[in-house]
């Protein structure tokens, strides 16, 4: 595998937790502690994008971004926190998805979002094409529950939805699961709207 890449092997289930992460807060981690739990994951890797094409504001620079995501997550040992994006130069969330099933053959990758992201996913370029491509874990996040389960995409893939949540990455595409968990109230948005995380080259 080229340098600057997560390793993996073929058998591995990989699940994929990609967004700004501006800043990654604890809501964050807990979903990956939980999908690491529930899932039959062998590792998570969160994908810190360059910049969600959905949204007007900048993020703060990656290299902070990164600085932070590896703090929150605290070294944990089946967690990566890498810039994929911005290395396989992908912008839509399906393009990185066929690039690594193809840079990783045999791997199974496992999509995993907030159920926040659920109420907008019909909005994703290419949205059909990664719920046809891989398994999709949707993760309650507070004061989306209703509006995630009455989405587009929730009402058009109601047929292929699963209960089983560690069997989810041997469903064969499309399938996804809706994962009820405790819920943590940690917001990016609002941290930012506090003045704890700005933009910049010396944010910390």
């Amino acid at each position: 595998m080229r340098q600057g890449f997560p390793s993996a092997v073929p058998g591995m289930v990989v699940g994929l937790l990609g967004g700004s992460f501006d800043p990654a807060h604890d809501g964050h981690a807990h979903i990956t502690r939980e999908a690491l739990k529930r899932l039959g994951l062998d590792r998570v890797w969160w994908l810190v994008t360059p910049g969600n094409p959905l949204k007007a504001r900048q993020p703060a620079p990656m290299a902070d971004r990164l600085a932070r995501a590896r703090q929150v997550m605290k070294d944990h040992p089946r967690v990566v926190i890498t810039d994929l994006e911005a290395r396989l130069g992908t912008r839509l969330t399906a393009d990185t998805i066929d690039r690594l099933r193809t840079l990783y053959p045999g791997v199974t990758f496992v999509w995993l979002m907030g159920a926040d992201n659920l109420v907008q996913f019909h909005r994703w370029g290419r949205w059909r094409d990664i719920l046809n491509a891989v398994p999709v874990a949707v993760l309650a996040r507070p004061g989306s529950g209703v509006a995630a389960r009455l989405s587009v995409a929730a009402r058009t893939y109601g047929t292929h939805r699963v209960r089983r949540g560690k069997a989810l990455a041997f469903d064969p595409p499309p399938s996804w699961l809706f994962v009820d968990l405790p819920l943590n109230d940690a917001s990016s948005t609002e941290i930012r709207a506090r003045g704890e995380w700005k933009a910049g080259p010396t944010q910390a």
